[in-house]
């Protein structure tokens, strides 16, 4: 989906991949599964630490666009980070292929009915099942962690479920995917200073399409952005503040102060909206971008070709958190 180049970068070649140093692969084991929806089968990886358990347990919950379990991007994998961090930490990890990774072309061919639900919520909920059948984990403690987009739809997941322990929101946006996109459109036009001509008919061209996008001005069977109007009409009805609001599970809300993607204006929402709930707990990382991965200077898309791994400090945070509920 096109929208991707600029949430997600599911576009970026591959490179290598290091682990990071907090993770110790002798402390757990890792199991080759299928989960997902009744017809979508998604290959995916059972992070378990060694020992006796029964284990707390956390599903990772991708952003926009097709990605892998391991959420790559360039030679970054930070849901393999948190797999290995947190399953160092004594806690089980389940990530799994996106549907719209793994069959995208069956994807396209229902693009017209094509929604979050059947790109995110089904598969996540899936996954929550599999744990739920799997005797090493705690029942009582199994856990949604959502990046971006995911994180976004986490209190959606969480209604739906009714079972959950807590959410985990990693750098979720609580305004609208299309406000988004054409704020990053902005950001990344003036990053040199400057705005020339074609930057600035690409500006308008956004704007035009933000616009048909948020008064739902899509012709049946036309495709915006990658989505038709059945995709964009549920994400334009889903209030993630109001939903997360009439939840009472514990959640905790992170956030890099160097993401251009995700703002302070969406961490700053959803504190504004949550922060007399003794049960909610927030975290603001001033050197982190949108991977939770240290960086100096001006963002840009440029430091996701460069190698880093999750910051540990976000990984002990999630461990203690989990292990604290």
């Amino acid at each position: 989906m096109e929208r991707q180049r600029l949430l997600d970068f599911g576009f970026f070649p591959k490179a290598s991949y290091t682990p990071p140093a907090y993770a110790h692969p002798e402390s757990f084991i890792e199991e080759e599964i299928l989960v997902g929806a009744e017809g979508w089968a998604l290959p995916a990886t059972l992070t378990v630490p060694k020992g006796n358990g029964p284990f707390p347990a956390v599903v990772l919950v991708h952003g926009s666009g097709p990605h892998d379990r391991d959420e790559t991007i360039g030679p970054n994998k930070p849901f393999k980070d948190l797999a290995w961090g947190l399953a160092t930490k004594g806690i089980a990890v389940l990530r799994y292929e996106k549907r719209t990774k793994q069959y995208p072309i069956k994807c396209a061919e229902m693009i017209e009915s094509f929604t979050v639900e059947d790109e995110t919520i089904a598969d996540a909920l899936a996954a929550v099942e599999a744990l739920r059948r799997d005797k090493r984990i705690d029942q009582e403690r199994i856990f949604v962690l959502g990046h971006s987009l995911g994180g976004m739809l986490a209190p959606r997941i969480g209604v739906r479920d009714g079972k959950l322990s807590g959410l985990i929101l990693l750098a979720a946006n609580a305004r609208n995917l299309a406000d988004l996109i054409l704020e990053q459109v902005h950001y990344l036009a003036s990053l040199d200073g400057k705005i020339d001509d074609a930057e600035a008919k690409q500006i308008k061209e956004t704007e035009n399409i933000v616009r048909k996008i948020k008064e739902l001005d899509i012709a049946s069977g036309e495709v915006v952005l990658g989505a038709s109007r059945a995709y964009w009409e549920d994400l334009m009805t889903y209030d993630p503040l109001r939903t997360a609001r009439e939840l009472s599970l514990p959640m905790l809300i992170l956030q890099g102060g160097r993401d251009y993607q995700v703002t302070l204006d969406d961490f700053n929402q959803w504190k504004e909206c949550l922060s007399d709930r003794e049960s909610v707990t927030f975290k603001l990382y001033d050197n982190l971008n949108h991977l939770f991965i240290s960086g100096r200077g001006v963002p840009s898309p440029a430091e996701y070709q460069l190698a880093g791994n999750m910051d540990q400090t976000v990984v002990e945070d999630i461990a203690e958190w989990v292990k604290s509920h």
